[in-house]
């Protein structure tokens, strides 16, 4: 067990991390300890909020990203009671949403403030203004800047201050004196009102405007589709223009993921089509062996969805893995048959023979890879749930584009080379 704790000008926080005993030793998984924890320790402690948390699998994406919560919705605008009455119906409309659970607001009510507000038709009698009663109360409690006092090149700041200023009670500084133009001396509490107040622990700005984030944790549904449930009842709530209600936080840092991916994927397929094309001084045949990759993809869903499991990094850089490895029981096949058109074999016969030399290494290739994989996608060892995605994914890809490669690379090889060599 390891604590850690933390103390502002508003209010305390306190985070207990717990080491799980390896995953063969103990029955339950991380994330249904988090959901017993959560459920013994909600509501148990008055005024403290607690929230759990367990991976999830975004193993990758929470080591890069500063924030630990899955869905946060920014709530911005110009006036602050708009946007917390904004934020209010936002956090009452996901908390119904499967899955949402730890809702929290960034700026809540609920700080005590004293609020001292000046009576400005009895300063204006006096020939007073406003900085000149603010600036007696500023003074009086945090100080103010009298001047600097310099010595041997070095300057130091003076600060005017009461005594014992961190002290003073509120009783005692609206005792306090001030001097009008006119020579006279008038008790601070004549000039002005107190009220006490609630008031937010923190004011943000965001693009100029105010700004209130709504965040929650995600549990036993994928982050994507909680999402697009969150997005679909914040479209139901009615705002002015000027006030916007943004996803953000590790969904909006997974969707730039994909995107930086795919620009990825399709990168590592255009180097791979050059390389090819480089080495065969052709472009049909690259085209042929390229063909396996869509077919992995076919693999891919069929797996994550048997598997019951989400899309997230951990699957997409295995996708990226196989955009390298599915071409090469490909590249076995569309080679040998080259070679042998070379020697003055028929299409159709170097593609059957090609086939028959090459079944093995193309079998034997992809089993090793396959079974190395297996450890990681059925979850064993610590930490490997984590990765799993990644290995399903390759696992799941390779095995149906090499079963539908050995049939379909050799037809439509065929097509592209119908004389022979």
């Amino acid at each position: 067990v390891t604590t850690s704790g933390t103390r502002g000008s508003a209010k305390a926080t306190g985070e207990i991390t717990l080491s799980l005993l390896p995953a063969t030793e103990r029955t339950r998984s991380n994330q249904a300890i988090a959901n017993d924890l959560r459920s013994r320790l909600e509501h148990r402690i008055p005024g403290m909020k607690i929230r759990v948390r367990a991976p999830q699998g975004q193993f990758l994406l929470d080591r890069l990203l500063a924030t630990v919560e899955g869905v946060t919705v920014e709530v911005r605008g110009f006036d602050p009671e708009t946007i917390a009455l904004l934020a209010q119906q936002v956090s009452s409309a996901i908390s119904g949403v499967p899955g949402v659970t730890d809702l929290e607001l960034s700026r809540e009510a609920g700080i005590p403030q004293q609020e001292i507000r000046v009576k400005r038709d009895k300063i204006g009698d006096l020939g007073l203004s406003v900085r000149d009663v603010s600036k007696v109360i500023e003074t009086a409690v945090a100080g103010s800047k009298a001047g600097e006092y310099r010595v041997a090149g070095d300057a130091y700041r003076i600060l005017v201050q009461l005594e014992a200023a961190e002290k003073l009670s509120l009783e005692e500084i609206l005792d306090l004196n001030i001097r009008t133009p006119g020579g006279e001396l008038v008790a601070l509490r004549n000039l002005v009102e107190t009220k006490q107040s609630e008031g937010p622990a923190t004011i943000e700005r965001k693009d100029q405007q105010r700004l209130i984030r709504v965040t929650a944790n995600v549990t036993d549904r994928d982050l994507g589709s909680v999402a697009a449930d969150i997005q679909a009842r914040l479209d139901q709530i009615p705002r002015r223009a000027g006030y916007d209600l943004l996803i953000s936080g590790n969904f909006a840092e997974q969707q730039k993921a994909f995107d930086e991916l795919l620009v990825s994927l399709l990168l590592a397929l255009l180097l791979v089509y050059m390389v090819l094309a480089s080495q065969y001084e052709s472009l049909g045949d690259p085209l042929v062996v390229m063909l396996s990759v869509p077919l992995a993809a076919i693999g891919v869903l069929l797996t994550l969805f048997i598997t019951e499991t989400t899309l997230n990094l951990q699957s997409a850089i295995g996708c990226i893995m196989l955009g390298g490895i599915v071409v090469n029981n490909a590249i076995l096949l569309v080679d040998q048959t080259a070679k042998l058109r070379r020697s003055g074999m028929d299409t159709d016969s170097a593609l059957a023979e090609a086939g028959r030399r090459r079944l093995r290494p193309v079998l034997m290739t992809t089993l090793t890879t396959l079974l190395a994989l297996l450890p990681l996608a059925l979850g064993i060892g610590e930490g490997a749930d984590a990765q799993a995605p990644l290995a399903r994914a390759v696992i799941g890809g390779l095995s149906v584009s090499t079963l539908i490669t050995l049939v379909l690379i050799p037809a439509v090889y065929s097509l592209f080379h119908r004389h022979p060599a």
